[in-house]
């Protein structure tokens, strides 16, 4: 793929950052923060010393690097923001998700969780008017047969009669409507098993992981693992009774449920609404590696932290906070997705409980994009914290120190924020450092494969 040619401000830049007497050690901070696009930049020390002697074990301070600044990742999970740690984050929500279903021992969850009831649901928006599509059969209602590229898939055939108000209000209580889905989720597989709401937590617990995905039209839809476990979590077995039909049953019963609807009141102009969950409900059971299915273990958590670094980026909404309608504008956004954000502004107050215009950049979402119930598997603060801890200890091979035990050694530290981002010649360099370190992780990954296919083909 060609490159954008540098513009002549940008590529002074370059040249200037390129050949400063500091820029290795710039260099060595960006890929320290593997190629992150808008770092944190702080400045400060950091004191190591003996609890017991008072002897300095290390001393560091800022005051040595480039600008007298060092630079860390901003851990931004948007891919459109920063690739890098969005990657990171999508490596650590896919081991997140795939612990639950294959388990890992080293996170405390037994590979016996593969025997449990588990499948993959995904719970749509109702339709609020109809949009140009690729049906399978035939052409779309406006009579033309869309090609795959083409922009006006998901946007209203008839932008007056389309329900932008009804669309932004669901996207807003989707969150409620999930937590009641899972609620009554709960009541639908005591009655199978004919046992009380109470009586069930003797006898089974639910856990799910799930993530968000906006589709073309900017309506919000959830796509959710879910798991049938013994009362005490993945380390429990399920009761007899519970079986991947019987929690497929539960699901179908649940998503139908007239208890598993958000009321919204009446205001101004603005009629009373129900929303319920779309009628296509899909819901396939998880098997595991290497049967031939498309819903696979590795299938299903690479989807799920793929759509945990997005947002409603494409739909062609902006992925921030939106101060000026004059923006959409400036930024170009399509007519579809304007008369949404729109509809947020109008509503907002309306709904002021709502905040709908905060939230206008995501179509009115409020929600966490992926989250998971507490049993499900490992958390992502406890990935995060073995990745500090490796490199810590990585930190201290490097300088040599004493692997001696944390609580015998004073950690005194004084830090102060600076700033974040690069300028135009840092960013053009930092992206080309994000280029191979992703090309460094896509070389290794193959190797990796060709290895193991080699061992499977000699056993």
């Amino acid at each position: 793929m060609r490159e954008t040619p540098l513009d002549p401000i940008t590529l002074g830049d370059v040249l200037r950052v390129a050949a400063a007497p500091d820029y290795t050690r710039w260099e060595n901070q960006i890929r320290r923060t593997g190629g992150c696009a808008d770092p944190i930049h702080l400045t400060g020390w950091v004191l190591h010393k003996d609890k017991t002697t008072g002897e300095p074990l290390h001393h560091y301070t800022t005051a040595d690097e480039p600008g007298g600044r060092l630079r860390i990742a901003c851990g931004n999970r948007r891919a459109s923001r920063c690739p890098s740690c969005a990657w990171t984050y999508a490596g650590d929500t896919y081991h997140l998700i795939r612990a639950g279903l294959a388990g890992d021992n080293r996170r405390a969850i037994p590979a016996t969780v593969r025997e449990h009831p588990r499948v993959f649901a995904t719970l749509t928006a109702p339709s609020f008017g109809p949009v140009h599509n690729r049906p399978d059969r035939g052409s779309c209602r406006c009579g033309v047969h869309h090609p795959a590229d083409d922009p006006v898939l998901g946007t209203a055939i008839d932008p007056e009669m389309y329900d932008y108000a009804g669309a932004v209000l669901f996207n807003n209580h989707a969150g409620q409507l999930w937590q009641r889905f899972t609620t009554r989720l709960r009541r639908e597989l005591a009655a199978r098993a004919g046992l009380s709401r109470r009586e069930l937590a003797d006898h089974a617990r639910v856990s799910y992981g799930k993530v968000a995905e906006f589709q073309k039209r900017g309506a919000l839809h959830f796509h959710a693992v879910i798991r049938i476990d013994g009362p005490d979590g993945p380390g429990t077995p399920p009761p007899a009774w519970a079986t991947v039909a019987l929690l497929s049953d539960a699901i179908r019963a649940a998503a139908a449920h007239s208890y598993t609807s958000v009321s919204v009141p009446a205001a101004e102009d603005q009629p009373a609404r129900t929303f319920r969950w779309g009628s296509q409900l899909d819901v396939r059971p998880v098997k595991a590696f290497g049967d031939g299915s498309d819903i696979t273990e590795q299938a299903v958590a690479s989807y799920v932290a793929k759509y945990a670094t997005k947002a409603a980026e494409n739909t062609g909404t902006l992925d921030r906070r939106i101060g000026e309608l004059s923006e959409l504008d400036r930024h170009q956004v399509p007519d579809h997705t304007r008369r949404l954000i729109k509809a947020c502004k109008e509503l907002d107050p309306l709904y002021p409980d709502r905040r709908l215009w905060a939230w206008a950049h995501m179509l009115g979402f409020r929600g966490h994009f992926s989250s998971k119930s507490r049993r499900y598997s490992t958390t992502l603060g406890a990935l995060r914290q073995e990745r500090a801890d490796y490199r810590a200890a990585q930190e201290r091979a490097t300088l040599g120190l004493p692997d001696t035990e944390p609580d015998t050694v004073l950690v005194l530290a004084d830090w102060q924020y600076a700033g974040q981002g690069h300028t135009p010649g840092e960013s053009a360099l930092a992206a080309t450092i994000a280029r191979d370190i992703q090309a460094n992780r896509e070389t290794a990954r193959e190797a990796l494969r060709g290895q193991l296919a080699l061992e499977g083909a000699v056993a």
